[in-house]
């Protein structure tokens, strides 16, 4: 049986446990973000300089999503059993190799290969949260989480640093540029950090037989229904950001024919009110229920979606006095308000439904919070191939918003059907 760990001797070491996850859990959730939007600018360079066509692109973008996906609940796991500062640590270092191969990579394939191993960074995101949940002060939870789920913004580092470092030395020197940091943040949580207490589960056959199973857990071992409702909500939210992250560079670039250091420039102002906003929806979460909030937030994502989805159009009335022609084409202000209010809102609500989730299910939040991850991931390694069915098959660029629209339109009427279901008893 493992002993449970050293508890903090004093506050003043408790105090100092908690600064060290707050600060260095985001910083390496930064990093392993950044990396994955490394194809978000650098893959439209690739296109240009490699040949590259829409649907490879696609695919690309979509790779360490999808292995990500599939990591993030058994990694999550793990790290419940052997701490997840080990498994943050070695997701770090299991990356970089694969850093190191994308700027020696020449073929399609050895990008898809680099790509997919980006993408078991993952585990260092789910065991990240699992680490940030069970040292976390209890009564800032939410904004523990909220700080640490903000570790998005690395996306920003990507769109500000990679088209300066292309242009001067060459698009195979971008990788390289964080393999330091990377390392770095490594050590750190090495030398400073600690692991978190370990706590045994019950066994089923201690539980007393008429007694309901924990928050969350099923006896057969998987989430209950409540876990996967939750999951399914913050999915759409993780999912979807993370996608428009991966894709906004591009479609800016080719929307608004901006060169690509602005277009990634003006895609900062969707992440960086996103990763602010989790910050805020988790801190709101700290101070009160915020179970409903999800339907203020879902609709104020709709209504930018709806927005958003509108393509360039020109129509034409007979009037009684002749022909009257409308035309509407969405301005680049208005395109990235839209963007920044979106971002915002889906920020809050990722905030606010992993504290939500913490208060309801904590007492296996690897489980949870790793499904959670694994759902949002799926949804965000579909929606690359999904832009590009608008773009290339459809002919409509914006369809990508569109079928956002569709999904979260879906999502919503699920949370409606389990309110009526649940009588008004919250999920």
């Amino acid at each position: 049986m493992k002993s449970a760990g050293k508890a903090p001797a004093a506050g003043v070491q408790g105090d100092y446990r908690s600064l060290v996850v707050v600060l260095l859990s985001p910083l390496a959730f930064a990093l392993v973000f950044a990396s994955w939007t490394i194809f978000a600018v650098l893959g439209v360079e690739l296109k240009r300089v490699l040949g590259f066509g829409a649907v490879q692109f696609a695919v690309l973008l979509a790779m360490p999503m999808l292995t990500g996906a599939l990591s993030a609940l058994p990694l999550a796991i793990l790290a419940n059993r052997i701490g997840g500062r080990r498994v943050m640590i070695g997701c770090l270092l299991l990356i970089c190799p694969f850093l190191w191969g994308i700027a020696h990579s020449r073929e399609y394939g050895d990008f898809l290969l680099a790509g997919a191993g980006l993408g078991l960074g993952a585990g260092s995101l789910a065991a990240g949260l699992v680490y940030v949940s069970a040292l976390c002060p209890r009564r800032h939870a939410g904004l523990a989480l909220g700080l640490y789920g903000a570790g998005m913004l690395g996306a920003g580092l990507t769109y500000f640093l990679l088209p300066l470092i292309s242009q001067a030395y060459g698009w195979p020197m971008a990788p390289k540029l964080f393999l330091l940091p990377i390392l770095l943040v490594a050590v750190l949580l090495w030398l400073f950090a600690e692991d978190e207490p370990y706590t045994e589960e019950p066994e089923p056959d201690s539980l007393d037989d008429d007694s309901p199973p924990p928050a969350g857990k099923r006896r057969g071992g998987l989430p209950g229904p409540a876990v996967w409702r939750l999951a399914l909500y913050y999915s759409f939210f993780y999912g979807a950001f993370v996608a428009l992250a991966l894709w906004l560079p591009a479609y800016l670039a080719a929307q608004y024919q901006l060169p690509l250091k602005s277009a990634a420039l003006w895609a900062l102002l969707f992440t960086l009110p996103g990763g602010l906003g989790q910050i805020l929806g988790g801190a709101l979460a700290d101070r009160r229920d915020f179970r409903d909030l999800r339907w203020w937030v879902s609709a104020c994502v709709m209504v930018c979606l709806f927005l958003l989805s509108y393509p360039d159009f020109t129509m034409q009335i007979h009037g009684v006095h002749g022909d009257l022609a409308l035309r509407f084409s969405m301005p680049l202000w208005g395109f990235i308000g839209l963007l920044a209010v979106m971002g915002l809102a889906m920020g809050i609500g990722k905030g606010s439904l992993m504290c939500l989730m913490h208060r309801d299910h904590g007492d296996d939040m690897a489980r949870s919070g790793g499904l959670a991850l694994a759902l949002g991931g799926l949804f965000a390694a579909v929606l690359p191939l999904m832009f590009v069915l608008g773009n290339e098959w459809i002919g409509i660029r914006t369809a990508g918003f569109m079928f956002l629209y569709a999904a979260l339109a879906v999502c919503m009427l699920v949370m409606l059907w389990d309110s009526t279901a649940r009588t008004g008893t919250p999920s």
